[in-house]
């Protein structure tokens, strides 16, 4: 399934929803060359934000990845108060949703590392580069371990902007 990034960032804004990109499109939103096939996102754990969050995704029918088809699932806001993280296919295409990330914590802790940046004409908070190479080692998966090395050049890349 193709991701469908417009339609998922514009109906998080319609609907209020405070979350931060994390993840493949983080990464490609600093530069990384990696291909990326779904959208890796924080929210914050807020009740309201919770509701808006459900609100907004709804209408996409998300369903658990790689669940078995027909398995019961109620995507509302007591299955998101009561679980944390959730891989999820929609309408618009694989999403990941994370209440807490290792090496990173929750919302509230992504956010003082976070950066607008635009994304499909939508200002977004993405994680910072600092925050998202901490998150990848954090992770320890081959797949995060590998695009490190190239994340850490891109920060080199940067440099300080106080030089």
């Amino acid at each position: 399934m193709t991701l469908d990034l417009d339609d998922i960032i514009k109906r998080f804004h319609q609907a209020g929803v405070e979350f931060i990109v994390v993840g493949g499109v983080a990464a490609n939103l600093h530069g990384s060359a990696r291909v990326t096939l779904d959208l890796d996102v924080m929210y914050r754990r807020s009740d309201e934000n919770i509701l808006r969050l459900v609100r907004a995704l709804k209408p996409l029918s998300p369903y658990l990845r790689g669940a078995p088809p027909g398995l019961p699932f109620a995507f509302d806001a007591r299955t998101v108060k009561a679980g944390l993280n959730f891989t999820l296919d929609t309408a618009a295409g694989p999403l990941d949703l994370l209440g807490e990330m290792a090496g990173v914590g929750r919302y509230e802790d992504a956010a003082k590392h976070s950066t607008p940046m635009a994304i499909t004409n939508h200002d977004s908070l993405v994680i910072d580069l600092d925050w998202l190479i901490r998150a990848k080692r954090a992770a320890g998966r081959p797949k995060d371990l590998e695009a490190i090395a190239e994340l850490e050049i891109l920060r080199d890349l940067q440099g300080d902007p106080t030089d």
